[in-house]
C-alpha cells in the first residue's frame, strides 16, 4: 500500500490533482491534528474531489471541509481492501463526522462442557478457550439467561461451578425444586445424565421438532413398559418444547437471518436487529448511534452492517429495511469474511416485510421515546447554568460518594454525566487506603486528589461542575484537596442530606463563596442533581460491596505479611487446614519448611486477631 501526505497549506484543488484513480481511503484531519473523517473510495480522486465541490456538498458537509487542514491517503488494491480499512480506521478514530457503532463488547454464549462427565450448561462471554460447545451468540445476556432457565427447566442439567459440584455432599435446593438431578452426588447414572445432556445440545441446534418426536417415542416405550412416572416427565417435557417452539418460531423461515431496521431524526439514529437462528427468533437488540444530520437510514445501513457484522459470526441473510448503495460489495465482503454465501436484500414481500415493519416501528418508537428524553436532559442542564450563574452552558458533571461500613473496605464513587445522561465508560472507583477508619473527610480528598491529578495533566476532561455528597466537612476537604494541586477554579456544590432525609430536599451550597443555593423542589435543576447524586451512591455502594464480598472471601492467611502462595500450601499441607493451623503453637508453626521464628510469631498473632 501507497500512502500520500500533504502539509499545510491545504489546497484543495492542488492536492485532489496528485491524487491517484485507484481506490483507497483518505482521512481528513483538522489543524490539531485529530482525524475528523475517514472516507474509502473506488476512484480517489473522484471521491475526494467530491468533497470539495460547493454545488453538491450541504452546510454540513462545507462545515466539516472548512475544518480540514491535511488529507491522508492509503491506496489499496481493491474496494474490498479499502472498505475493511476504513471499517478498522472509523473504529480507532471514532472521526465526529462519521457514523460511528459504539459497541465494542464481546457477546454472550451458552457453553456446554462436554469434555466433562458429567458436563455443565453455563453462560460465557469472552474468546472460546474452554473445550466444549458454543451455542450463540445471542442479542444480549438476558437472552442467554432466560435460555438457561427454559434448559434447567426441561432438561435438568447441571448449571452450578464445578467447584461447587464437586464439594457437594447432598443435594442443593435446584435438586428439590426439580431443576437438577444432582449429579454431584450420583442421584442420576452416567448414562441418563448423558442423555440429558444430548437432549439439550439437540435443542440448542435448534432442532426442536426432532427432540419432540425422539420424546414422544420415548413415552410411548415409557408407558408399555408400564414406567408411567418416567413417561409423565416425558409428557411434560414435550408440551414445554411445543410452547417454546410455538413463540420462538417464525412461519416459513428455517435457517439464520438478521433483520435490520433504521429510524433517523435529526443526529441521531435507531438500529433495530432481529435475531433468527434455525427459523427462531432468539432475540433483538437496539443501537442508538449520533450521526451527522445530512446521513439517511440507507448511509446509516451501509456504515452500520461492516462495523457490526466483519468482527462477527455472520448469518447466511440479511434483510435490511432501506436500500444501500453498496450492497454488492457489502455481500462480496460478508461472504469472503463468514466463508459461505451471504445475501443482502432490501426489496422483500409476505411475511419477511410485515416482520421488516414491525422491527422499523419499534425502532421508531425507541429513538422517539431517546429524543424525548434528551429534551428533558438539555432543560435540566440549561437550568442547572442559570441556576449556577455560569457564564458557559453545563455540559460535563462530576460527583464524588463515599460507602464504607464502619469504616472496613471504603470505596469512593465518581460519576459522570454529559448532555445524553450518565457517561458510564468515564465512571470510576477508588479503594480508599492508609486512612484513619471512618475519616469520610480524609477518604474523599484522597479520591479526589487521584482523580484530579489525571486532570491537570489532561489525560481526562475537567469538569464544568463537581458535586459532593456531603456537608460543608466533605467540601472543606475537597476545597483544600483541590487547592493543593493549584485547581482553586473548579466549581464545587455540596448536596447535602436535607430534612428527615427526604429525596429533593436537599441542602444545596456552591463552595468558596458560601452560597446557599435555593431552588423549588420541582426545578429541572434540583432533578438533575438528584439524579446525579442517586447514581453516584449506587455506584459508591456496589463498588463497597464487591469489596466487602472479596475480602470475605479472602483466607486469613493472605492477610499475613511475608506468606506467599508456595509457603501458603506447605503450611496447609503440613496441617490439614485452617482450623489446625490456627490452633498451632508458635514453635509447631517453624516446623514448617520455611517459616522463620519472626514469620511463624506474625501468623500465630493473625489467627489469634481473627474469628474463625
Amino acid at each position: 500500500m501507497n500512502t500520500e501526505e500533504i502539509t499545510p497549506p491545504f489546497n484543495a484543488s492542488d492536492f485532489v490533482q496528485t491524487l491517484t484513480h485507484r481506490p483507497g481511503v483518505y482521512r481528513m484531519l483538522d489543524r490539531s491534528g485529530e482525524v475528523i473523517y475517514v472516507g474509502k473510495a473506488k476512484n480517489l480522486r473522484k471521491r475526494v474531489a467530491s468533497h470539495f465541490s460547493l454545488k453538491e456538498n450541504s452546510p454540513k458537509q462545507r462545515a466539516m471541509v472548512a475544518r480540514v487542514h491535511r488529507v491522508e491517503v492509503t491506496v489499496t488494491h481493491t474496494e474490498r481492501e479499502a472498505l475493511l480499512l476504513e471499517n478498522q480506521l472509523i473504529k480507532a478514530h471514532r472521526p465526529r463526522y462519521n457514523i460511528n457503532l459504539r459497541d465494542d463488547k464481546s457477546y454472550p454464549y451458552i457453553h456446554v462442557s462436554t469434555d466433562q462427565d458429567f458436563p455443565r450448561v453455563s453462560f460465557y462471554r469472552g474468546a472460546k478457550r474452554k473445550q466444549g460447545r458454543y451455542f450463540g451468540p445471542f442479542a444480549n445476556a438476558s437472552a442467554v439467561r432466560e435460555s438457561l432457565k427454559l434448559l434447567q427447566k426441561v432438561f435438568r442439567v447441571r448449571q452450578c461451578r464445578d467447584s461447587f459440584f464437586k464439594n457437594r455432599g447432598r443435594p442443593c435446593l435446584q435438586y428439590q425444586i426439580n431443576r437438577c438431578t444432582a449429579p454431584c452426588v450420583r442421584r442420576i447414572d452416567a448414562a441418563a445424565y448423558a442423555r440429558d445432556v444430548t437432549d439439550t445440545i439437540v435443542f440448542l441446534e435448534g432442532r426442536g421438532e426432532h427432540l419432540i418426536t425422539d420424546l414422544v417415542q420415548r413415552m410411548e416405550l415409557a408407558a408399555g413398559q408400564q414406567n408411567f412416572e418416567q413417561a409423565a416427565r416425558y409428557r411434560d417435557q414435550i408440551a414445554t418444547l411445543r410452547g417454546i417452539l410455538a413463540k420462538q418460531s417464525i412461519e416459513g423461515e428455517r435457517g439464520d437471518l438478521d433483520i435490520i431496521a433504521c429510524a433517523c431524526f435529526g443526529s441521531m439514529a435507531c438500529v433495530q436487529v432481529l435475531f433468527v437462528r434455525n427459523g427462531q427468533q432468539i432475540g433483538d437488540q437496539a443501537f442508538l448511534v449520533p450521526v451527522p444530520e445530512d446521513n439517511d437510514a440507507a448511509h446509516v445501513i451501509a456504515a452500520f452492517i461492516p462495523q457490526y457484522y466483519l468482527e462477527r459470526p455472520i448469518p447466511r441473510e440479511l434483510l435490511i429495511s432501506h436500500e444501500v448503495e453498496d450492497r454488492p460489495l457489502l455481500t462480496e465482503v460478508l461472504t469472503q469474511q463468514a466463508g459461505h454465501p451471504v445475501t443482502i436484500s432490501a426489496h422483500l414481500r409476505g411475511e419477511r416485510l410485515r416482520r421488516l415493519g414491525l422491527a422499523v416501528t419499534n425502532a421508531e418508537s425507541l429513538l422517539a421515546s431517546r429524543l424525548s428524553a434528551r429534551t428533558d436532559l438539555t432543560e435540566r442542564f440549561s437550568a442547572l447554568t442559570a441556576a449556577l450563574s455560569m457564564e458557559t452552558p453545563c455540559t460535563r458533571l462530576e460527583c464524588f460518594d463515599i460507602s464504607h461500613t464502619v469504616g472496613e473496605q471504603t470505596v469512593a464513587s465518581c460519576v459522570v454525566f454529559d448532555r445524553d445522561g450518565p457517561l458510564k465508560s468515564a465512571y470510576r472507583r477508588f479503594n480508599i487506603e492508609g486512612i484513619t477508619p471512618g475519616d469520610d473527610y480524609a477518604a474523599l480528598a484522597q479520591a479526589v486528589r487521584r482523580r484530579y491529578q489525571r486532570i491537570k495533566k489532561g489525560e481526562i476532561p475537567q469538569p464544568d461542575v463537581l458535586f459532593i455528597d456531603g456537608g460543608k466537612g466533605q467540601v472543606a476537604a475537597t476545597c483544600e484537596a483541590l487547592s493543593a494541586l493549584g485547581m482553586g477554579d473548579v466549581v464545587i456544590v455540596g448536596v447535602a442530606k436535607g430534612p428527615d432525609r427526604r429525596p429533593g430536599m436537599e441542602d444545596l451550597f456552591r463552595a468558596r463563596r458560601n452560597e446557599r443555593i435555593i431552588l423549588p423542589t420541582s426545578s429541572p435543576a434540583r432533578l438533575l442533581i438528584q439524579q446525579l447524586r442517586d447514581e453516584a451512591h449506587r455506584f459508591a455502594v456496589a463498588g463497597h460491596r464487591q469489596r466487602r464480598k472479596k475480602a470475605s472471601h479472602q483466607s486469613v492467611l493472605e492477610t499475613v505479611e511475608g506468606l506467599g502462595p508456595k509457603r501458603r500450601q506447605m503450611l496447609l499441607k503440613h496441617f490439614g487446614g485452617l482450623r489446625e493451623i490456627s490452633r498451632a503453637g508458635i514453635d509447631a508453626l517453624r516446623g514448617v519448611q520455611g517459616i522463620d521464628h519472626q514469620l511463624a510469631e506474625r501468623i500465630y498473632a493473625t489467627f489469634h486477631h481473627h474469628e474463625l
